[in-house]
């Protein structure tokens, strides 16, 4: 597995550096043997040290999880349990149900300078990007906004083929969008 450790505005020593390589490899072989590779990225903000981790267990899948603390190792730890955490339900949910693999499929959204619409104060909404949206069932959509730590997913769901749209609501459920087509 390949793993990037990147420190920003904190000197990461070669103690850390092995640290974060042998726990994280420990951490990650505990449920995927053949992980894809790992990102690391410790920074200071305002009186903390924030590490956060990125993993890609196996291809198409993205864990991601923050951890903050006084000490940069701790830090690491939080996020790494986190990790580990996301990593085990994930790979329960994959033994328990036998989830279907994700596909994904290319969608762009761009919107043209004669689309722009300035109403009083309101900000002008500029939106030019490329996604890849998964075609797969709303609980594989939801493991998937868990396991990146999404707010909102916009997937096509294999039941009936149209575009539909999970997202985290403020009292922590999970919210589900299925519009229907006249």
């Amino acid at each position: 597995m390949q793993i990037q450790i990147t420190g920003q505005q904190i000197d990461l020593g070669s103690s850390l550096r092995s640290y974060i390589e042998s726990a994280l490899e420990g951490t990650i072989s505990k449920y995927f043997e053949d992980a894809v590779k790992a990102d690391v990225r410790i920074f200071k903000e305002r009186n903390e040290a924030v590490a956060e981790i990125t993993v890609h267990p196996v291809s198409g899948v993205l864990v991601r999880a923050t951890g903050a603390s006084g000490d940069p190792y701790a830090a690491f730890d939080v996020a790494t349990n986190k990790v580990a955490r996301q990593l085990r339900r994930y790979k329960n949910k994959m033994t328990d149900y036998q989830a279907e693999p994700v596909e994904m499929v290319a969608a762009a959204v761009i919107e043209s300078d004669e689309e722009k619409e300035v109403v009083g104060d309101a900000p002008v909404i500029v939106a030019e990007m490329q996604a890849e949206l998964p075609v797969c069932t709303v609980s594989a959509a939801v493991m998937k906004m868990d396991l990146e730590g999404l707010p909102a997913l916009m997937f096509r769901n294999t039941a009936h083929g149209g575009l539909n749209m999970v997202y985290r609501r403020n009292d922590g459920n999970i919210g589900w969008v299925d519009p229907k087509n006249k």
